[in-house]
């Protein structure tokens, strides 16, 4: 069973190497937009240091400078597992222990404004990737929330802190378990907190995590919130880039 998937007493057959020449930086930040990706490419000194690689291709990975501070930056996949192993392939071509990860969420309470910030509290584990990682619970908790809450008051960020609901099935968000998951707490629904915060903790990393309320599930109708070619409030909004760097400045 997958519950049962968890192993920390034999060795994995593949690990990521540690180059000893890897460029130190003081955090990695992790976007799931390929607009946010082509905004910090074309407005900030960056510069690509190493290519992750996998069967779809090749994932830039950049190095950016900004407020005094070493970044480094890349757009990574949609879904637990091809996220966490990205994250993973990281481990190879740079040295940090801080990892910034932000994108867009559905959200399970209408109270909540569209574009406004989520902060992931806790994370219901319906997804397979983070039973590798961790021992088998429904939910995981996100260890640095209070952080990343305390400076979005600190910034006067508009936010909200809860519990998230990361499944594998977009297209299996039954209206059951979005009910159940709301009785739970749950306030949003993504595809790869739970398995992040995992993997972070199984090698040592520091998950620094938010997320931009999108479309909305609490309603008698899916409601995308958004109009077509307008990516004001949404994951694509460039200006949720400047709170992943402000974050990434803030905890360095």
């Amino acid at each position: 069973m997958i519950t049962d998937s968890f192993d920390d007493k034999t060795p994995a057959k593949i690990n990521p190497e540690i180059k000893e020449n890897s460029p130190k930086v003081d955090a990695c930040i992790v976007t799931f937009s390929h607009v946010i990706e082509e905004f910090v490419t074309a407005n900030y000194d960056c510069e690509k240091i190493a290519n992750l690689y996998s069967a779809t291709g090749i994932t830039p990975l950049y190095r950016i400078r900004s407020g005094g501070k070493v970044f480094a930056l890349f757009k990574t996949f949609i879904g637990a597992p091809a996220c966490v192993a990205l994250l993973e392939d990281t481990l190879a071509e740079i040295k940090t222990d801080k990892y910034v990860v932000f994108g867009g969420c559905g959200c399970l309470d209408r109270e909540i404004a569209h574009g406004k910030v989520i902060v992931p509290s806790a994370a219901y584990r319906d997804e397979g990737t983070s039973y590798h990682y961790a021992p088998a619970a429904d939910y995981i908790e996100i260890q640095n929330c209070k952080t990343v809450d305390s400076f979005m008051k600190e910034n006067g960020i508009p936010s909200v802190m809860g519990k998230t609901w990361t499944t594998d099935s977009f297209y299996r968000e039954t209206e059951g378990n979005i009910q159940k998951r709301k009785a739970d707490g749950c306030i949003s629904v993504e595809m790869e907190c739970a398995a992040l915060q995992a993997m972070c903790a199984f090698r040592g990393l520091k998950l620094y995590m938010f997320f931009t309320s999108g479309d909305l599930l609490d309603a008698p109708k899916w409601d995308t919130r958004r109009k077509a070619n307008d990516n004001t409030g949404t994951q694509h909004d460039t200006g949720h880039f400047d709170i992943a760097l402000a974050l990434a400045e803030y905890i360095a």
